[in-house]
């Protein structure tokens, strides 16, 4: 009967394991741009937050006040100071219903905006301007 080859291999010894610490350079590299590109992505999404926070309060604001139709201009006039600036707001009647009907996606005239120093303001114009707040566009350029 022939010997096994194996038998002779009783000398060479398996490798000992390998340990998980330290950490190789490519995993070091990978676990810090991993957290890096968690960080960018929770502050990209923490300032989106904080740039539709002045439009949250303007609706929550227009809701409490649904049939006032000069309080509602006013929640419009200062979201529209808030994101785009005192030049934006400070405009004569007809640029002001020109910047308005853009940002908000509905027409507005300047009849309309003067009815409301009359001394009963249209009730449709109440509706118009709470929907003007919802769809009030936040990233639209305008040039003033």
């Amino acid at each position: 009967m022939q010997a096994s080859p194996l038998d002779a291999l009783h000398d060479v010894l398996p490798p000992s394991e390998v340990s998980w610490w330290p950490l190789s350079p490519m995993v070091w590299a990978l676990l810090i741009i991993t957290l890096l590109l968690l960080l960018l992505i929770g502050r990209c999404v923490y300032k989106a937050h904080c740039h539709k926070k002045a439009k949250k309060q303007a609706i929550e604001h227009s809701q409490q006040h649904p049939d006032n139709a000069q309080a509602l201009h006013i929640i419009l006039k200062r979201l529209t100071k808030h994101y785009y600036g005192v030049a934006a707001t400070t405009q004569s009647q007809t640029q002001w219903a020109h910047t308005l009907s853009r940002l908000s996606g509905l027409s507005f005239n300047e009849q309309e905006l003067n009815s409301l120093y009359a001394p009963k303001p249209d009730s449709q114009l109440a509706n118009k301007l709470t929907l003007a707040i919802n769809k009030f566009k936040l990233k639209e350029k305008i040039d003033v």
